[in-house]
């Protein structure tokens, strides 16, 4: 028998041979998943190129702590540029070169009345220390800057006394105000706060001992 007259192949599943209309449904179907495949198989090379473009990227582009970059904050400059707008002279402390601050501002018009110069520090050991000096404060906004906390005790450095505010043990949420020192002197209440450890508070302290004796009215 010639190949031209052989009989059409049994199909398994049928059991007989295809008819012409299944022989076109199965190719047609045939060329349907084929084209599936295709597309998932596009995506995914497409998905792949994405992620080594993005890999490649990430490797390529330099990147750096960006507190680490952040330009420090001059603020005995911006404190020269204020002064005069208050009753008493700003306090700039005066620190080694391995202290740096991260803001600088005089903060007028606040809702609790009450203007203040504030100075943020970060200290040798990456901690954090704040300066505030309000201007004609009350007891409400002492209260209010130490997180409500109590006086601990009393500390005198280099001439200045400060009420002690200490909740380093405390298991309430305080914050920046771990531990805080508060004094008067002339117009004005002098806050100092933050996370750094007592050498480090004494340090800042120290700077502005004798600006705030020398304030009108000064201890």
């Amino acid at each position: 028998m010639s190949p031209r007259n052989k009989p059409p192949a049994v199909v398994a599943e049928l059991g007989r041979p295809e008819t012409p209309e299944e022989t076109a449904a199965r190719k047609a179907q045939n060329s349907a998943n084929h084209r599936n495949r295709q597309t998932t198989n596009n995506l995914v090379y497409s998905l792949l190129a994405t992620l080594a473009i993005v890999a490649v990227i990430v490797l390529v582009v330099p990147r750096g702590n960006p507190s680490a970059t952040k330009p420090a904050v001059d603020y005995a400059s911006i404190a020269q540029q204020a002064q005069g707008s208050e009753p008493d002279a700003l306090l700039v402390p005066k620190l080694p070169a391995d202290w740096t601050s991260n803001n600088a501002e005089l903060r007028t018009k606040t809702s609790d009345k009450v203007d203040s110069w504030y100075v943020g520090l970060i200290t040798p050991k990456q901690q954090f220390i704040g300066i505030t000096q309000g201007f004609g404060a009350n007891d409400s906004w002492v209260s209010d800057q130490v997180n409500k906390s109590r006086i601990k005790g009393t500390r005198v450095i280099d001439g200045v006394t400060w009420d002690v505010y200490d909740n380093r043990t405390s298991s309430s949420a305080d914050g920046n105000v771990e531990y805080a020192l508060v004094t008067s002197s002339g117009d004005s209440t002098v806050i100092v706060f933050g996370t750094a450890e007592d050498a480090e508070f004494r340090t800042v302290a120290s700077s502005l001992a004798g600006q705030i004796r020398s304030l009108p009215g000064g201890q």
